[in-house]
């Protein structure tokens, strides 16, 4: 049995919305190339600044690249000043753009202090003019990610849900937490229905969904129409897939085997070096490899040397090897996962 019915964003259908939340530094091209191909119903790019979009520089340009197969194409913007949202959303959809995604949940103290991301909850009259402007500066379907406010004495984000929805918004998204608590403690899903019963948009809940398990009681207890995980996917471009399938009563695939994973983190490795260069390639990649490789044997080990390693050449050697490695090894037991 199916727990979850396809939705509709303007004129693109999400046949089983579980969807990739966007994560800044991490949900780059590469990397949700590699969750659409494992399943997703509908993946974000990284949060873009409005006016970095428009001045193009080299960062927002590679945040805003993205692969045929992701289509329809989601991109988030974020800023403060309702002429500059609307000036960046129209350049998205001359790209190629299906859907501009406005955030209002980032809590990063540097994004906060430009009062924009969940700043703006703190200001719904500035985050009425932003939704606004962006609706009326494009055709494509405006979507709205935020928190559930700014604090646990402003939870207001049934009001900002009914604000976007007169705007003409139409879907939301909830991180089940408040700006202040980051990502300290535990997402409150069973708030997101509050949001769920103030609009008729499909909404969808966010917040440490991490498992199969997660999704299920994240959308019994919120009541929504979709789930988005974000850190959940950390290591694992498979996980969304398999949530996916779990959701629509089809067979769970199993993890890939180490092998597979070996020539995933390869691959993903690649890529990364070809969107970012071979210095910062080697850099951005450090992450990815440490999620990859956590919870095996020596992946301790492995992540403190290969972190201070500067050329490609080795670090590929030295993923072969370890990898390699695993093969003549037993699982390692979760309690003591590195």
């Amino acid at each position: 049995m199916s727990l979850i019915a396809p939705i509709q964003i303007g004129p693109n259908r999400i046949d089983v919305p579980v969807i990739l939340a966007p994560m800044t530094g991490v949900t780059d091209m590469p990397f949700r190339t590699l969750v659409k191909r494992f399943g997703a119903g509908l993946t974000v790019t990284e949060m873009i600044a409005s006016e970095a979009m428009i001045r193009e520089t080299r960062q927002s340009i590679q945040k805003a690249a993205w692969h045929p197969c992701e289509e329809p194409v989601s991109m988030q913007l974020a800023g403060c000043e309702p002429e500059r949202m609307a000036e960046a959303a129209k350049l998205n959809e001359q790209k190629g753009a299906a859907i501009i995604d406005i955030n209002m949940g980032c809590p990063v103290k540097k994004v906060v202090n430009g009062h924009a991301g969940s700043s703006l909850m703190r200001d719904l009259p500035l985050a009425t003019q932003l939704i606004r402007a962006t609706v009326k500066a494009v055709k494509l379907p405006v979507t709205l990610k935020m928190r559930m406010g700014w604090d646990h004495n402003s939870l207001n984000a049934p009001e900002l849900a009914r604000i976007a929805e007169g705007e003409g918004v139409h879907l939301i998204t909830v991180h089940g937490r408040t700006r202040c608590q980051l990502y300290s403690g535990t997402a409150d899903w069973a708030f997101v229905r509050s949001v769920k019963d103030s609009v008729k948009l499909p909404v969808i809940v966010n917040g440490d969904i991490c498992s199969i398990e997660d999704a299920k009681t994240a959308l019994l207890q919120s009541g929504a129409d979709g789930v988005m995980i974000g850190r959940g996917a950390y290591g694992k471009p498979w996980l969304i897939g398999q949530v996916m399938a779990a959701l629509t009563g089809h067979d769970v695939p199993a993890d890939p085997t180490l092998a597979q994973q070996h020539a995933l983190v390869k691959e993903h490795y690649a890529l990364m070096l070809d969107l970012y260069g071979e210095l910062n390639g080697v850099n951005i990649a450090r992450k990815q490899l440490g999620w990859y490789t956590k919870g095996l044997h020596d992946s301790a080990v492995f992540r403190n040397k290969v972190n201070f390693v500067p050329d490609s050449a080795t670090v590929l050697a030295m993923i072969d090897q370890f990898y390699e490695a695993q093969a003549s090894l037993p699982p390692r037991p979760a309690a003591l996962a590195a």
